[in-house]
């Protein structure tokens, strides 16, 4: 699928695996413009998981609710690549790593290679995902499902307007140069706004916790990298999916 470089098709090609071409080289521009399209795609993202998720369970009994939650677990990485995954090991092993060290954590994360801490890390965020996931399919709640990705993704917004960007170069660089700042702040607001509108009441508790943990983990960010990173940012991704599914199987009856 051929497509013009329009900011829209730039965040669609980076975040998903959907095969999406070019037609030329984006600009400076419309890199940091593409910004602004990472809630429609994790609204995206999260309208094709809850469509194959419910859509696997109608199709058989409330037994197999965890290989639903399995499979639905395998398309989520397979449809964006394992990106913020990776993202999450290389943070989780250069923080462990670094030993407080700001330059020695920054070598670490741009290892290729992961360490036992990351593997763990992937481990666990994977166990929390698929348990969350195995619930809510049992309880056909579709909720956490939509606006997981939907989250994570404005989560970036955030991130990149409040956190400046360590490594020059590279795509993060890019964006955080060009982005636009107020338009950003807007549809930031309007992804928070369609989540409580998609989930009611229920996405509030759900906003609170993400919030919480990005309150957190963005000072870690400052104390140990002075700053964010790709790897960073991803990590931020994964942690806010999981947190936001967890709570919802917590806060939907």
């Amino acid at each position: 699928m051929v497509l013009p470089p329009h900011p829209i098709f730039i965040a669609l090609q980076f975040l998903t695996t959907i095969p999406v071409t070019l037609k030329q080289l984006p600009s400076e521009q419309e890199m940091g413009r593409s910004l602004l399209y990472y809630p429609l795609i994790g609204i995206l993202i999260g309208a094709l998981l809850a469509a194959f998720a419910a859509g696997l369970s109608q199709l058989s009994s409330p037994a197999t609710a965890p290989l639903v939650a399995a499979l639905t677990l395998i398309v989520w990485v397979l449809l964006t690549g394992g990106l913020h995954l990776d993202g999450l090991a290389d943070s989780v092993d250069a923080l462990m790593g670094g030993f407080g060290d700001r330059q020695k954590t920054l070598e670490i994360m741009k290892d290729p290679t992961s360490g036992p801490m990351g593997v763990i890390s992937l481990v666990l965020v994977l166990l929390a995902k698929f348990t969350a996931l195995w619930l809510a399919i049992g309880m056909q709640n579709w909720l956490g499902i939509l606006i997981a990705p939907l989250l994570g993704r404005t989560a970036l917004i955030a991130l990149f307007l409040t956190t400046p960007y360590v490594r020059k170069g590279g795509l993060g660089a890019l964006i955080c140069e060009h982005m636009p700042k107020h338009t950003s702040l807007l549809m930031m607001l309007i992804a928070l706004a369609i989540s409580v509108a998609i989930a009611g009441l229920n996405a509030v508790w759900g906003l609170l916790a993400c919030a919480a943990a990005f309150i957190a983990l963005r000072t870690l960010f400052l104390s140990r990298l002075g700053g964010t990173t790709g790897d960073s940012a991803g990590a931020l991704v994964e942690l806010t999916e999981m947190v936001i599914l967890v709570v919802m199987v917590f806060a939907v009856r």
